[in-house]
């Protein structure tokens, strides 16, 4: 059995097709859906334009690796957007399967899924999951999503590169206070291409490895050292690092100062950084099933 799973985030869009063999392929492409929902309401005909070019894309590749199961997840642009309806149906087409709107709460417990599966169970991991539009702060028995992501905090507050220090103290000031009521703790995973992202700055690769970013761990500082960097560059010399998908360029900054407050809302000092995510969750989830 052939399984592919699509997830259409806030700002990028994934696809993993796997077997009872193993991973087959992963294929990742930032199109920015959800830039201007937090603003707007609503989904831009350029954004769905270019999801929906990509997700055509999707459908091709697993059509060609004969998935003999499919499915797909919307996360927060599309549960926020009023015109979600007309997406969806477009993504179908494009996919050959409906994509399933899916609360907080459930992408949570997908992401901590994946993210866990090759973990000791009894260390106690709270899963953070940074997307486009909200972040999710996942254990064992509960998931706390909090509507606050690289995409809405850029809209928000850091449209500006190089950001000024007051705007990068107002950005973090209002994460944390998003933050205040969350009671998580734990050793901290962190999931998803902010996360993954800022690994592969801190390794100082030039080029993207998800090997050498899966279980990368990074203290506090380094988080903060990473924010600190992203926010004396342009947009344009922040798409030149080497090993950033130049598409995540405009938000990664917010995404690293997300990063650094959700370290400080668990408490936590160390993060290890996942390659397995939401995407392997469904994954597992669709093999399962009879």
């Amino acid at each position: 059995m052939t399984v592919g799973v699509v997830d259409i985030g806030t700002n990028t869009m994934r696809l993993l097709v796997t077997g009872e063999s193993g991973e087959i392929g992963r294929w990742v492409e930032v199109t920015g859906l959800g830039r201007g929902v937090d603003r707007n309401g609503t989904l831009g005909e350029t954004e769905m334009a270019r999801t929906l070019e990509c997700l055509a894309r999707f459908g091709d590749l697993m059509d060609r690796h004969e998935t003999g199961r499919r499915a797909a997840i919307a996360t927060s642009a599309a549960r926020d957007a009023g015109n979600r309806e007309e997406f969806l149906e477009r993504a179908e087409r494009a996919l050959g399967v409906r994509p399933e709107v899916i609360s907080g709460e459930r992408e949570g417990a997908l992401a901590y899924a994946g993210a866990t599966a090759e973990l000791d169970p009894g260390n106690g991991w709270v899963v953070s999951d940074i997307g486009g539009g909200s972040t999710e702060f996942v254990t064992a028995d509960t998931t706390v999503s909090i509507d606050i992501g690289s995409v809405r905090l850029t809209d928000r507050i850091l449209g500006s590169r190089p950001a000024p220090s007051e705007q990068m103290g107002a950005a973090f000031a209002h994460v944390t206070e998003l933050f205040s009521g969350v009671e998580v703790s734990g050793r901290l995973v962190g999931v998803a291409g902010t996360w993954t992202s800022i690994a592969a700055i801190d390794l100082g690769l030039d080029r993207y490895d998800r090997e050498r970013v899966h279980h990368h761990r990074m203290t506090r500082d380094d988080v903060q050292g990473v924010a600190r960097s992203l926010a004396g560059l342009s947009v344009e010399e922040t798409a030149a690092i080497p090993s950033l998908d130049p598409g995540r360029a405009p938000v990664i900054l917010a995404g690293a100062v997300v990063a650094a407050a959700v370290m400080e809302a668990v408490g936590e000092d160390v993060v290890l950084v996942s390659e397995h995510d939401t995407l392997d969750g469904l994954a597992m989830e669709l093999m399962a099933v009879p």
